[in-house]
């Protein structure tokens, strides 16, 4: 379970991803000249340097989100029972395996347009990165300097959607998740008036009451209607580092307490880490489940012009700052 969110106007993007494991991730940078390779295309050996999260196995970065050195964002969440891979290949398409998605559309487009023109082409077919992984169920949020959209992988193909709500969570697919906001229209970050019984003299007895009705639980569809609130109400100053954490308050708003959330196997399903990718000033930002301290990496010119992988393992452990 994830929860993804963007601000194109304020080039902000970033995401929770929820997990009972960890899968050996560190924020990774793959620099221009670092190649890639795919299964049924050709190897993309030049390209925009990427920054984002990732486990890197057979010097391969699998990325769970990233962010290109022009501005545009993907992250895969979880989309389980609902996600397609075709068993065969198409050889009128461009055929790629789920893992390849991210570094083909970041390395190749600097726009949401250019990234929805390529992946209109494409056709995910059922390959794991190699014997033994994962085929990971996923559903895509895509988000530039021009926009964002939705891409989901069903059985009669790959199906669009312009992100009019700048939020990403799983299951069920995202035009439900919209039409359910009809469900919350009448809350407001306002004190409402007394429309119940204006002849009664009910109370205002505390701030929030506007909210009342808002999602608390983890449910992905409660985490929709929440983060969306959130985003669309979320008030922003003017510093930028200011800005930065306010964008983190609305991932920890919708984060999930270990011992809250127990798997089918019976083991609690976490907010592993939490990011916000700043690509106006190129810096990836995260904070871990144990360690709260938001942290930094930034896509350099140097990092973006070596030919070897940036991997900064991540800092997980309890920060205190004494003030005495």
């Amino acid at each position: 379970m994830c929860t993804s969110i963007s601000f194109c106007d304020r080039g902000l993007y970033g995401r929770n991803l929820d997990l009972e494991y960890h899968f050996g991730e560190q924020v990774v940078i793959t620099p221009r000249d670092y190649p890639f390779t795919f299964h049924h295309r050709a190897p993309l050996p030049h390209h925009h340097a990427l920054i984002g999260m990732a486990s890197v196995a057979r010097n391969t970065p699998l990325y769970a989100e990233a962010a290109n050195e022009k501005g545009l964002y993907m992250a895969g969440l979880y989309f389980p029972g609902n996600a397609h891979y075709f068993a065969e290949p198409d050889p009128e398409a461009l055929n790629l395996a789920p893992y390849e998605l991210i570094p083909l559309v970041l390395g190749s487009c600097a726009t949401a347009a250019q990234a929805r023109a390529l992946l209109e082409t494409v056709r995910l077919v059922a390959l794991p990165f190699a014997p033994g992984y994962p085929l990971a169920d996923l559903h895509w949020q895509v988000a530039g300097p021009d926009g964002s959209f939705i891409m989901e992988p069903l059985a009669d193909g790959l199906h669009f959607y312009d992100d009019v709500a700048g939020v990403l969570t799983n299951n069920p697919p995202y035009p439900y998740q919209v039409m359910n906001l009809n469900n919350y229209r009448g809350l407001s970050p306002r004190t409402p008036e007394n429309t119940f019984a204006p002849a009664l003299d009910l109370k205002v007895y505390g701030q929030g009451l506007g909210g009342l009705g808002l999602p608390g639980d983890a449910s992905p569809s409660s985490r929709f209607v929440k983060a969306a609130f959130l985003r669309q109400n979320a008030v922003f100053p003017e510093d930028r580092a200011a800005q930065v954490t306010q964008f983190f308050h609305l991932l920890d708003a919708v984060s999930m307490v270990r011992g809250s959330v127990a798997t089918p196997e019976d083991r609690w399903d976490e907010t592993t880490y939490a990011c916000c990718c700043d690509v106006r000033e190129g810096v990836y930002y995260y904070h871990t489940y144990d360690s709260g301290c938001i942290h930094g990496v930034r896509l350099t010119e140097e990092a973006m012009t070596g030919d070897r992988l940036g991997i900064f393992p991540l800092a997980d452990k309890p920060r205190f700052v004494w003030d005495n």
